[in-house]
């Protein structure tokens, strides 16, 4: 195994157990409930599901909870970040040992969308969110269109590699670190990333390792405040760790399997890049925020 791997395993793994400990200790202290209902478990394994394909889940369950009234609201952000902290490290492990991406790219890539989210956050959250929602909507959209064109033959296909180097080593990194500072306020990084790659030349599913990785980072750390505060519906949290990781196994054969299949492999990710630029378009136009965000969001 390469020192780069290493790096990337060591990281999501110091925040993984980090998540765990706290959790389990604060759990014990404040007795917090840990026995959840057959519908967390089932939000969480369907909505896994659809993540390990690369739809995202934030926003799925997000309108599950709210489409059965439970949990409140302001529990639902912290939900989210706790009851995926466990499963975003299984998901990573899978598709980082299933898949492979170049070392040094993937910790890069990493590492940048860690400093993402710690350093440039606050800058984004200065930012108007309707601003950021339109700009990234346009801009997947378009994405989505050249993927169309691609697959139809009208323009050259992306290409096949799993690695970078160069200027587009260089656009990447940077790119992951804008997109981890957006994570923080609520534009997910799954569509971004999957354009961004393929038109830099690598296969649709490189992607994956790549974000996931991302990912098993960034949520364990935002997990840990509200571990802390307590602003989270535990039971609910511990129905989504159950079911995600039951909803990551069964979908990962699948993305296997559409990854030796380059053409509907890009017809997936063009799907998905849709999916998402109609849902953040639609966020920002029933978005009654126009000024910057104060706080920072759950990711998609």
């Amino acid at each position: 195994m390469s020192a780069a791997l290493v790096i990337v395993y060591a990281c999501l793994v110091a925040v993984e157990v980090a998540v765990v400990v706290v959790w389990v200790v604060a759990t014990r202290k404040h007795r917090w409930p840990a026995r959840p209902t057959r519908g967390d478990v089932a939000i969480g394994g369907v909505t896994s599901f659809l993540d390990t394909l690369g739809i995202g889940n934030y926003a799925q369950i997000t309108a599950l909870f709210k489409l059965r009234g439970h949990p409140p609201d302001e529990l639902i952000p912290g939900t989210l970040n706790v009851g995926n902290a466990v499963g975003i490290l299984f998901s990573a492990a899978l598709f980082i040992t299933a898949v492979q991406v170049e070392p040094m790219l993937l910790m890069a890539m990493v590492i940048s969308a860690g400093a993402g989210a710690w350093i440039g956050a606050g800058i984004v959250s200065r930012m108007r969110r309707r601003v950021i929602q339109v700009f990234m909507g346009v801009a997947l959209l378009l994405a989505a269109g050249f993927f169309t064109m691609t697959n139809l033959g009208v323009i050259p296909p992306t290409g096949a590699a799993m690695g970078l180097a160069g200027w587009r080593f260089t656009l990447a990194v940077v790119t992951n670190f804008v997109l981890g500072a957006l994570m923080c306020v609520g534009i997910g990084n799954y569509a971004p990333s999957m354009a961004l790659l393929a038109f830099l030349g690598m296969h649709p599913i490189a992607a994956y390792p790549i974000m996931m990785a991302s990912d098993g980072v960034l949520i364990p750390v935002a997990s840990l405040g509200f571990l802390r505060s307590g602003r989270f519906a535990p039971a609910a949290a511990v129905g989504l760790t159950l079911g995600g990781i039951v909803g990551t196994i069964a979908a990962f054969p699948l993305v296997k399997t559409l990854g030796n299949h380059l053409t509907l492999m890009r017809w997936v990710v063009t799907g998905v890049i849709a999916y998402a630029a109609i849902g953040m378009l639609r966020s920002a136009c029933a978005s009654q925020d126009k000024g910057p965000v104060r706080e920072p969001a759950t990711p998609l």
